[in-house]
């Protein structure tokens, strides 16, 4: 195992967890489960252009940084992602390229040099099986969890159609058994 990180508090004596913010614990490599959403909700994503770059800068970035995505879901205002890598700390980096590429993408086409786009991540390190495919499955679904399509596949921002012609109708059926309501709510959707 790696070091921890500067400022982890569990690892470090005299730091704490902040209410404001998620504490990030990126010191293990493994398969995560991330959140980001847009400061206040904003949907600055909200046409195709959009969240075609944001979903282009996601791809792109994650084999840059040495991340395989297993699921993403690419929304208005947020994503979602599981991803697998072998050195937890460039996860931080990547996603803080992927906030700033995109940010200055928005902002350069709203003309609000400066704004503030992302508001936070989240990510879960994932180590049980059970909690892996329900996040899969979550992730997947979350475009007909939000009402904007009625079968994920159909979701052009999500990994739901690629899922299911890579793997056998079988394992879609038994990664689409997990329950993700109590996902849902943990994230506050």
């Amino acid at each position: 195992m790696n070091p921890p990180l500067p400022g982890d508090a569990d690892s470090c004596r005299g730091t704490r967890d902040w209410p404001h913010a998620p504490p990030h614990r990126l010191w293990e490599s493994g398969v995560y489960f991330v959140t980001a959403r847009c400061l206040g909700q904003a949907h600055r994503f909200d046409t195709e252009d959009r969240r075609d770059f944001l979903l282009a800068r996601l791809l792109a970035l994650a084999a840059h940084y040495g991340w395989r995505l297993e699921a993403w879901a690419v929304l208005a205002n947020h994503y979602h992602f599981v991803a697998h890598g072998t050195d937890g700390p460039s996860l931080r980096k990547w996603l803080r390229h992927l906030h700033g590429d995109t940010a200055r993408h928005v902002n350069r086409l709203d003309a609000t040099p400066g704004r503030q786009v992302w508001h936070n991540f989240r990510e879960t390190h994932l180590t049980y099986q059970h909690s892996y495919l329900a996040r899969l499955n979550y992730v997947h679904q979350n475009a007909v969890h939000h009402g904007l399509v009625p079968v994920a596949a159909q979701w052009r921002w999500c990994s739901a159609a690629d899922f299911e012609r890579a793997v056998t109708p079988a394992w879609v059926k038994t990664v689409a058994s997990f329950r993700v309501n109590q996902i849902a709510e943990a994230d506050g959707e």
